[in-house]
């Protein structure tokens, strides 16, 4: 992995050296304890809290490295609320002592936490976190599949009132010419995307709080009011890239925002993808970055294409997205989102998403 630190010369490390020390220190480390010890070493947050700390002006803000340790904390623990991560802060000394604070008195209030958080999430702390994390830990590797998928976000607010559409554009009267051009063809949304970048197609897909409607694994239609949550993932249950739209989206929309956003991150062969994902600007957009596109054939009333037999195998690690959403769900936050707003419920995801990555890394070690 050139210059970059070997990710099992790091855990060895941890179980040598840093898991002994704290036990010296701390008493004895369960397993959520180690986990969390591995994680924070992994993704380094002293890195990236230093934009967080005083700017010389005003009282200075209280330890920023130890409120997002203790944020960490929230996703490892899944803890519901922040409230309930404030009373466990509280009550388990060893959790306290690892997130930063050596006393009670030094625990910030409940108030502290919510503007700590506000703030992390502007500045998207456990996006950046998970980024770099995986670049230093997973970077120079290359991963057989990329798989997507999305997942549905129950929000607790209410949905934003969608604009009117706009009138179409009256009609010339008369026929045309019979030597004028033909008048040239909206491109899609798809189409715009190949050829834009990822900063100019996040700013186009919509992030408010709205209703969506998703079939489920078993075949019902299900409709909620919240969020879309779509994630990469590869080989090894791993996530390396989420973003976070209306849920009225549309899966296929955020396609290739997806693969732009884990292109720099890991290098794959080929990407997985259902039939919510056939679109042959998606498909061409693959093969223009040097991967294989696996996605289900959506029929569209006409005969279905199956795979091959080497084509379906293939096909079947697309669980691996799937089960990191159910993941996600069950043990790391996303089955009780508390905040409001796209920011700040992104940012709760991607807490929840960086204790997977953690968790998964130094699963492959042992």
């Amino acid at each position: 992995m050139g210059s970059k630190p070997e990710l099992g010369a790091l855990w060895g490390t941890i179980q040598t050296w840093l898991f002994p020390r704290l036990q010296e220190d701390l008493g004895e480390l369960d397993a959520k304890h180690r986990e969390f010890i591995a994680l924070c070493a992994a993704c380094a947050p002293q890195t990236l809290i230093g934009r967080y700390g005083w700017l010389g002006n005003g009282a200075p803000p209280r330890d920023r490295l130890a409120l997002c340790k203790a944020f960490i904390a929230k996703a490892v623990w899944d803890f519901a609320t922040t409230r309930d991560l404030l009373a466990a802060v509280h009550q388990q000394p060893t959790l306290r002592r690892l997130c930063g604070w050596e006393t009670l008195g030094a625990v910030p209030s409940e108030a502290t936490f919510s503007r700590a958080f506000a703030a992390f999430a502007a500045g998207e702390l456990p996006q950046r976190l998970h980024a770099a994390m995986l670049s230093r830990q997973y970077g120079d590797k290359l991963a057989g599949h990329l798989s997507v998928d999305s997942t549905a976000i129950h929000a607790r607010e209410r949905a934003v009132t969608k604009p009117p559409p706009p009138e179409p554009a009256p009609k010339p009267r008369g026929r045309p010419r019979r030597d004028a051009p033909p008048a040239p063809r909206a491109l899609t949304r798809l189409e715009r995307q190949a050829t834009q970048t990822l900063a100019a197609n996040l700013a186009e897909l919509p992030t408010g709080c709205d209703w969506g409607c998703k079939r489920n694994s078993q075949g019902a239609v299900e409709r909620w009011r919240g969020y879309k949550a779509h994630l990469a993932v590869i080989d090894g249950d791993l996530p390396v890239s989420f973003l976070l739209s209306s849920a009225s989206l549309h899966d296929s929309q955020a396609a290739i925002p997806l693969v732009q956003m884990s292109a720099p991150r890991v290098r794959h062969l080929y990407t997985l993808a259902d039939a919510a994902y056939d679109a042959a600007a998606f498909r061409a957009f693959v093969a223009q970055h040097g991967q294989v596109a696996l996605i289900d054939h959506n029929p569209r009333g006409q005969e279905k294409r199956e795979f091959t037999p080497a084509e379906a195998r293939r096909y079947a690690e697309r669980t691996a997205v799937e089960r990191v959403n159910a993941h996600l769900h069950d043990e790391h936050g996303g089955r009780h989102v508390r905040v409001r707003g796209a920011v700040k419920v992104a940012a709760h995801l991607a807490f929840g998403l960086l204790a997977i990555a953690g968790e998964q890394l130094f699963r492959l070690l042992t």
